[in-house]
């Protein structure tokens, strides 16, 4: 029998209780530093993200690489704050190259981004070609910061990471207001008097040092995504500021969770390109999942607007049929539905039976007839139309052959502050520009006969 045979690896169970006891402090260090990171960059990231820059932190990171390595040559150290500041002058460097560049110059933003980010990317692996065949101490491990390893990071790389976010996000809730209104209106920002050009350079400090102190976990190449995937993905679950940014923060912090995990149970996986993963996947189940704007819901509220729209249409028409016959108690069959409204017969079919469950028609074996409910609500949709028909006559100059297209549109979606505010806009007209009577707001015809009786209308109010 063999020694593995008298001793099985642990379960994956096993696996994931033993990390969560953090016996190994490496863990502690790892898991922290993702979560930090993780929800500093996504909050600061989001800011960028808003500004329409959303690869600044790409060419920032690059840009970090030869700071990196001119600060080993200089100190011949590897000590967490003098790499720092050493990353943190070559991307401040970067950062004023691509700001002054299309300001001063006929490059464009995205060019000016580009060649920064090529140019120090390119001067730093020359500098880190030259340290490898140098004959000095502690530059093992320098060429991880490419692609990042989380497994290296030290006590002192923890307390830098903690600092940073610490100071990136106090100072975002402290400026908060001011940045909401850089991000989203720099011009009525100026009006009011805020400087501007201070705030955009305190911007670009918190991008600069989150992309900085994040280079050892995640990398120079994959620090984008950690900036960017997670407001991208939390802009699915609100509209409020300071809600995306709790949320992006909270799913940069469950990547780290996530990525630190897998990379426990299966040591040849690094941690920085599976949080970036984790975020991906993130993205792609708010992008589906997302309760309002998720593409999942989209659908099923198109579904259920096309729907929508076809039962109103088959209402309108059957008033329509209903108007010809003065109102008189009629029965009218597929055919003459059709006859008004072009439509495949099985979009029709299921369009009736809707309409019949909802009660707002009768069918029986001579054919279909709106109901009292029907009828109020057709006459609804009805008057909605021919209202902003005769809108569109009178004040946009529209010939009476081109409003109709128009008002099949807007009949669905008017409200009913919107229809009496079109009423007094007429002047309590009666006819549209086609000669059609608009039936009254609170009247609805009687099936009996012309006459007319009073019921109040169940338009929806919002």
């Amino acid at each position: 029998m063999t020694g593995f045979e008298l001793f099985p690896p642990p379960s994956l169970w096993e696996n994931l209780r033993l990390f969560w006891q953090f016996d190994d402090m490496n863990v502690l260090w790892v898991l922290m530093g993702s979560i930090l990171l993780g929800m500093s960059a996504s909050v600061i990231g989001g800011f960028a993200f808003l500004r329409k820059r959303a690869l600044i932190g790409d060419a920032l990171a690059h840009a970090a690489l030869p700071g990196v390595m001119m600060a080993f040559l200089l100190f011949q150290t590897r000590d967490p704050l003098v790499i720092f500041l050493g990353a943190l002058t070559s991307s401040f460097i970067g950062f004023f190259l691509i700001d002054w560049l299309p300001k001063h110059t006929k490059i464009k933003a995205d060019a000016a981004l580009a060649i920064t980010l090529s140019f120090f990317f390119a001067i730093g692996l020359m500098l880190l070609s030259l340290i490898q065949g140098m004959e000095v101490n502690n530059k093992s491990g320098l060429d991880k910061i490419l692609f990042g390893q989380a497994a290296a990071m030290t006590e002192g790389d923890i307390k830098l990471l903690a600092y940073v976010t610490v100071f990136v996000l106090i100072t975002v809730m402290l400026f908060f207001q001011k940045l909401r209104l850089i991000a989203f209106n720099q011009a009525y920002a100026r009006t009011l008097g805020i400087a501007v050009n201070r705030y955009e350079l305190l911007l670009a400090l918190l991008i600069v040092m989150s992309v900085v102190v994040g280079l050892q976990l995640v990398g120079v190449v994959l620090m984008a995504a950690v900036l960017l995937t997670p407001m991208a993905a939390a802009r699915y679950w609100s509209n409020q500021l300071s809600h995306i940014l709790i949320i992006a923060a909270l799913l940069g912090a469950l990547s780290a969770v996530i990525s630190t995990q897998i990379s426990y149970l299966a040591p040849a996986m690094p941690t920085g390109p599976w949080m970036v993963v984790s975020l991906s996947v993130l993205f792609i189940l708010s992008l589906l999942f997302a309760p309002q704007k998720g593409l999942i819901k989209q659908h099923l509220n198109y579904k259920r607007l096309r729907q929508k729209v076809a039962e109103e249409n088959i209402l309108r028409t059957l008033y329509k049929l209903h108007e010809r016959h003065d109102f008189v108690h009629h029965h009218f069959t597929q055919a003459d539905i059709q006859s008004f409204r072009s439509m495949p017969s099985s979009c029709l079919q299921s369009t009736l039976k809707q309409l019949g469950k909802k009660g707002l028609i009768e069918s029986t074996a001579h054919g279909f007839t709106l109901t009292p409910t029907g009828i109020q609500k057709a006459t609804q949709l009805t008057r909605r139309h021919r209202l902003w028909e005769s809108y569109l006559n009178e004040q946009a100059q529209l010939s009476p052959d081109q409003v109709h297209q128009q008002a099949e549109r807007i009949e669905h979606i008017l409200t009913d502050a919107q229809e009496a505010q079109l009423q007094q806009e007429l002047s309590n007209s009666q006819q549209d520009p086609h000669g059609n009577q608009i039936p009254a707001p609170s009247s609805v015809p009687s099936k009996e006969g012309g006459a007319l009786f009073s019921t109040p209308l169940r338009g929806k109010k919002i």
